[in-house]
């Protein structure tokens, strides 16, 4: 059930993106996902769907384990697409059968907005797929290094993010190795209506929050056994720094961001026209 979830595992390749300073693609993927919500056009669309697939060859990541990401959030992709299909009665009728009826500005705002979810959640899952946990806690802890001033805690959040990160995961696996062993004994998931599906999960549940709990009382042993102390000033092994390879991400990225921007305010006529020449009559 869980074993094609791909989010907080780590894909190890040696890549130009995997090379990238983790605090440059913490930024460059908040300014993906930030310019995801300004697409208003299919040719905006196809743009960001060509920079993610020119991100993921340059990773060197399978197309697979990307889209593993998508297929958790299926059932909350299909269900936003029955509600716009059927609810949004603005535009030129296309079907009507008693009580529903399809529009096309439903059609049209079903796709745009399953596009955005799909590319929103692809885009989220190349961050945990190139950098490491340990990377990404030492990212969000530079990052957040003006906030000490105002005395947060910031090397206790970026721990506690690492170990949040490392766990998922373990946790996704020992998940799917209880509900293999319930299946052994008879238990079904698969059948039933929702309560009953919602009871089965209960033997599920429980051995599971066991098995957490424990383990976060062995890491808490050994953490203190060893004396370790997030909130206190420790030295790192490998200090980030910025590379000409990071400046060029920054630029290509920022270049995305910007053709987005003037295409959404400026230009709009020009992703009307780019649709249309594309899509003929459909749009």
């Amino acid at each position: 059930m869980f074993r094609d979830v791909s989010f907080g595992q780590y894909y190890p390749t040696n890549s130009v993106v995997h090379r990238l300073d983790a605090r440059v693609k913490l930024l460059l993927s908040l300014l993906f996902i930030i310019g995801i919500f300004f697409i208003q056009s299919y040719f905006g669309f196809i743009l960001t769907a060509a920079v993610l697939i020119f991100i993921v060859i340059m990773a060197r990541l399978p197309m697979a384990s990307v889209m593993k990401s998508v297929r958790g959030i299926l059932f909350i992709v299909l269900f936003t697409a029955i509600l716009n299909l059927f609810l949004i009665k603005e535009g030129r009728v296309l079907v009507h059968w008693k009580i529903f009826t399809i529009t096309e500005n439903g059609v049209h705002t079903t796709i745009k907005m399953t596009l955005r979810l799909v590319l929103l959640i692809s885009g989220a899952s190349l961050l945990s797929l190139t950098t490491t946990p340990v990377a990404l806690a030492d990212g969000v802890e530079s990052l957040m290094k003006p906030l000490t001033l105002i005395k947060v805690p910031v090397r206790d959040i970026a721990m506690i993010m690492s170990i949040a990160l490392k766990f998922i995961p373990t946790l996704f696996s020992e998940t799917s190795k209880i509900i293999s062993a319930q299946k052994a004994r008879g238990a079904s998931f698969d059948t039933g209506n929702i309560f009953a599906r919602a009871k089965a999960l209960l033997p599920v549940l429980i051995p599971l929050f066991v098995n957490s709990f424990r383990r976060a009382d062995e890491l808490a042993f050994a953490m203190d056994a060893r004396c370790y102390n997030a909130s206190e000033k420790r030295t790192k092994m490998k200090k980030a720094k910025i590379g000409i390879g990071d400046i060029i991400a920054m630029l290509f990225m920022c270049s995305f961001f910007v053709v987005i921007i003037l295409e959404r305010y400026y230009f709009p006529t020009i992703g009307i026209n780019m649709d249309q020449l594309i899509f003929g009559g459909l749009v």
